[in-house]
């Protein structure tokens, strides 16, 4: 379709099938279904083969977009896999949990009519085909030829996968190092099954070893190893992705009750040992009838909707600020709110109360309007004067992010900090203060997405290849 043709543009997106809300929030199965063969076609054939593609512009990890979703047109899928891969080792992952309608999809030409392109969607498709054909990766895998270095890995997240197959694509012999008992980091333990299925995850995983990496489980690097340890036993450089796990507090009176739960270690108790399986997987976690959820983030809409499928009956977003300023993406908040989730705006805790057991019973709010911007672009919120409530909960859990472990810092020569904890990085190529080292990911940025990791972990394995290269 050539872009004179403006009377035959689609501008309807091919909506994506999701489960019922009456039916999904009492299971933890995919809310969204994927496209059909059909449904595929439809939405790339949508596509006006723009002459200058602002899409490609919006993608972290510089993915061909248009020239994927041609092969779809064109009924080529081993082409449209071929082309995915060749930038990003992750597209079932990806075209799951990224935010496209911040990247890709915002600055595809089709937005300024309100109607991108499903880039993710049609990504999501490309790589479950993939999925159910695997003998198709291994027929357009090719013969990689060791060049004789070795790197090391810290971390199999988005960052440290992405980084660890773009280098061994190169010919070196990498080897990851994980400090939890499965590979995949913040995609395992911190989204749940119902936005990115344990399946997909590992299958991506799988890919990476597929290109000879190595990955060694239960690896505290900082414990049972050093940075500098890795350096002086035979590995030439060493990236650093091991993510921000620390979970971050209200600090308010009260935190320490009972039935107070981080947002990190109820999505990991939750997701990763699987207490969603109770009893087949007896893993403790306690969620009463009354939850409230302090936070607007992705990650507080992942709790809330996982405590409502674990069966609670009333679960609250408490946020300080209105919708407008809610940092969840749309289709989070639309999901959560279409399964029950009750949203309380404009209101911030002040303490928890608790019962002589020393569990929590309930929480202090009060009132807030919105003033002037703040340094992060959005209105500060201000309390309001005399609009102290009690609210009675029985499960409470801050939703605030997560800080970098300093672990790794704590225990390596060299390695400067910024005022915010993360480690020193230069952002086009990855570099630390230290020789041979580099990092990327929430361990360099802080907390972000899944994309932008990915999109720091490629840019520092070609400056780790360059830097390899010139000092042989």
């Amino acid at each position: 379709m050539k872009m004179t043709e403006k009377a035959k543009i689609n501008l309807n997106r091919v909506p994506i099938p999701k489960q019922a809300p009456e039916v999904r929030k009492a299971n933890f199965g995919e809310v969204a279904l994927g496209y059909t063969e059909e449904q595929a076609l439809e939405e790339a054939n949508r596509c006006i083969d723009c002459k200058k593609p602002g899409c490609k512009e919006g993608c972290p990890v510089n993915v061909d977009i248009p020239e994927f979703i041609k092969a779809i047109r064109d009924g080529n899928m081993p082409e449209a896999v071929r082309i995915l891969k060749n930038k990003n080792s992750l597209p079932g992952i990806c075209g799951r949990v990224c935010p496209q309608e911040t990247q890709c999809e915002m600055t595809c030409n089709l937005a300024k009519k309100e109607a991108p392109i499903a880039i993710g969607r049609l990504e999501r498709y490309v790589a479950d085909w993939e999925r159910a054909h695997p003998e198709i990766i291994e027929q357009q895998k090719g013969r990689i030829s060791s060049n004789g270095k070795k790197t090391a890995v810290v971390g199999s997240g988005p960052a440290g996968l992405t980084c660890a197959a773009d280098l061994a694509k190169l010919g070196y012999t990498v080897t990851i190092f994980e400090a939890l008992h499965v590979a995949g980091g913040v995609l395992m333990y911190g989204i749940p099954e119902f936005r990115l299925p344990k399946a997909i995850v590992q299958g991506e995983v799988s890919y990476v070893k597929s290109l000879g990496v190595e990955i060694r489980l239960n690896h505290v690097i900082g414990k049972i190893a050093t940075v500098d340890e890795l350096l002086e036993n035979g590995f030439d450089s060493v990236f650093l992705a091991p993510g921000a796990g620390a979970p971050m507090f209200l600090n308010i009176p009260g935190e320490n009750l009972s039935g107070i739960y981080s947002a990190n270690e109820f999505l990991t108790r939750t997701n990763l040992m699987k207490a969603y399986l109770f009893p087949e997987y007896d893993t403790p976690i306690q969620v009463g009838k009354r939850v409230a959820v302090f936070g607007a983030g992705n990650v507080a809409m992942d709790a809330s909707r996982c405590a409502l499928r674990l069966g609670a009956k009333e679960v609250y977003i408490i946020y300080r600020r209105s919708k407008e300023e809610m940092p969840a993406r749309f289709e989070e908040r639309e999901n959560a709110e279409e399964e029950g989730v009750i949203f309380k705006l404009l209101t911030n805790p002040s303490k928890f109360l608790g019962d002589e057991r020393g569990r929590v019973t309930a929480v202090e709010l009060h009132e807030m309007e919105l003033g002037e911007p703040d340094a992060s672009g959005r209105r500060r919120p201000i309390p309001k004067p005399g609009t102290e409530f009690i609210m009675e909960i029985d499960t409470a859990i801050p939703a605030l992010g997560t800080r970098p472990n300093p672990i790794i810092p704590s225990t390596t020569r060299g390695l400067e900090l910024t005022k915010q904890g993360t480690i020193l990085t230069d952002e086009a190529t990855g570099s630390t203060s230290k020789e041979m080292v580099w990092c990327g990911g929430d361990m360099a940025t802080g907390a972000a997405t899944v994309i932008s990791a990915m999109g720091a972990a490629r840019r520092a394995a070609t400056a780790i290849d360059a830097w390899l290269r010139n000092h042989s």
